[in-house]
């Protein structure tokens, strides 16, 4: 089916279907909404049922339909305390209605972009409307333990429908967003400063640097190791610098380490280029995902060593670099590059978009 919007809502009313990947099937219509909607890869079912089977707070997906049409979507992270043990049980039906819970509209694995979508014939009151609903079936699907919503790096467009009275709106840091005006490579590069430059040139010149869609030649725990190695080192820098509050709307990291059998299907997709960085006797120095959308790659999971564990300085200038020659030479609109490290970006000539997280309390929920 080619991409393009679903038609507009009928005279039936909306309704929420609510579904555990770990133990649901795929829903009625999916795949075309997926296509209608050209959402990023990590709505794949598959890749959400990998994601909830190894989360400690595992995603739900709440289908919105208009009869059995799909028209929007949400995918849900149900948050547990930390008293609790590392792994979501197995599912069992319904949550137990009165273990605290609280939930969060979000996508874990690609945060600059909002885990609510709907389509675009939707309008805002149509859509406040669909979520004042979802957030009812929530509180029955999970039960009276729920203590909140929390709808996390909403854009702009979004914001309307979910705020209202009662409910607390912030700003949060903003997503890192590259409009392409450019002609050429060189008409970029000849933007930077003169050392950003002269580092692109340098940077990886002696290192064996590979990239493709589809890789099958990668050691997922190799890549796991790395990642979360190197995510736990930004969390270490952020808090240190008083930013984690700000960053996410919420003090706490709800975030679950990235697994090597999640990777290892995320790399072999045809969507997905992954770039590696090695030395000369094959270690492993860094590596890039980027997703190839249509609309707005987006430069996704980067990680590299630490200069004290052999690691070498500025390789993301290279990764950058790619990705936007991409861009360029593709004529895409644009490409984006998640929320951390601003200022590095900056001097890359991104710009930013705004986000905003909403967090609705329990006797808000529905109304």
């Amino acid at each position: 089916m080619r991409p393009g919007n679903p038609p507009s809502p009928g005279t039936v009313p909306l309704s929420v279907e609510i579904l555990d990947p770990r133990s649901a099937p795929e829903p009625e219509g999916w795949v075309n909404f997926l296509s209608h909607q050209r959402l990023q890869p990590v709505w794949d079912y598959e890749l959400l049922r990998l994601e909830a089977w190894l989360a400690r707070n595992p995603p739900v997906l709440a289908v919105i339909r208009d009869g059995s049409r799909p028209v929007g979507a949400l995918s849900v992270m149900v948050c547990r305390t930390w008293r609790e043990q590392a792994f979501a049980p197995a599912p069992s039906g319904r949550t137990k209605a009165l273990r605290p819970r609280w939930a969060e509209v979000y996508l874990p694995l690609l945060s600059g972009y909002p885990a609510c979508v709907f389509a675009a014939s939707l309008s805002t009151e149509e859509r406040r409307d669909a979520l004042r609903l979802f957030e009812r079936e929530l509180r029955r699907y999970l039960g009276a333990g729920l203590l909140g919503v929390v709808y996390r790096a909403m854009t702009a467009e979004l914001v309307p429908a979910i705020d209202g009275p009662y409910r607390m709106s912030r700003e949060i840091d903003p997503i890192a967003v590259l409009a392409n005006r450019f002609s050429t490579f060189e008409d970029w590069s000849g933007t930077l400063a003169p050392e950003i430059r002269e580092t692109l040139r340098e940077v990886a010149a002696d290192l064996d640097t590979t990239a493709g869609t589809g890789r099958r030649d990668l050691d997922a725990h190799e890549l796991a190791a790395l990642l979360n190695e190197h995510r736990a080192r930004q969390d270490r820098r952020a808090w240190g610098q008083g930013q984690r509050a700000r960053a996410g709307g919420l003090h706490m990291d709800t975030r679950s380490p990235i697994p090597p059998a999640y990777l290892d299907t995320f790399v072999r997709r045809s969507d997905v280029i992954t770039r590696t960085y090695r030395d000369a006797r094959g270690k492993l120095l860094a590596f890039n995902t980027m997703i190839d959308h249509p609309d707005s790659p987006a430069i996704h999971h980067w990680a590299a060593l630490s200069g004290m564990d052999g690691g070498r300085r500025n390789l993301y200038v290279d990764c950058y670099a790619h990705g936007v020659r991409h861009m360029i030479e593709r004529g895409l609109p644009e490409l984006t590059a998640g929320r951390a490290l601003l200022g590095n970006k900056t001097a890359l000539g991104f710009g930013t978009r705004e986000l905003s997280s909403v967090a609705v309390p329990k006797p808000v929920l529905g109304r």
